[in-house]
């Protein structure tokens, strides 16, 4: 193999390689994700949230009510750090939908994006 057929090929593997490490990096929601407490006036909204990751409801009881008006399923966590447990193993909430916990029960206090 020639040299500059060599560098051809080694540059053209190393542009695939950046292309698809930067597909993944910076990627975010299309649309956006509203949550609220129970019983509460206060709404709390993310859009163009980075897939990747744990991402904390920053509301002070947690989320009771979740739309999901975005192009991306969720994953709901009762836990702040996306943790599942035996009790609360999380809850997919797919794109263009909403859920609401059921009285009684513990509070959303993060989420995961599904990619």
């Amino acid at each position: 193999m020639s040299h500059l057929r060599h560098l051809g090929v080694i540059t053209g593997a190393a542009v695939l390689l950046l292309t698809v490490t930067a597909c993944s990096a910076g990627k975010t929601t299309v649309g956006t994700l509203t949550f609220r407490g129970h019983d509460s006036p206060v709404v709390l909204t993310y859009s163009n949230t980075p897939v990747q990751g744990c991402h904390a409801i920053r509301l002070p009881d947690g989320a009771a009510h979740v739309e999901n008006n975005s192009q991306t399923d969720v994953i709901l966590f009762r836990t702040p750090e996306c943790e599942k447990t035996d009790k609360a193993p999380g809850v997919y909430v797919p794109m263009s939908s909403a859920n609401v916990t059921a009285p009684g029960t513990l509070p959303w206090r993060s989420f995961s994006v599904v990619h």
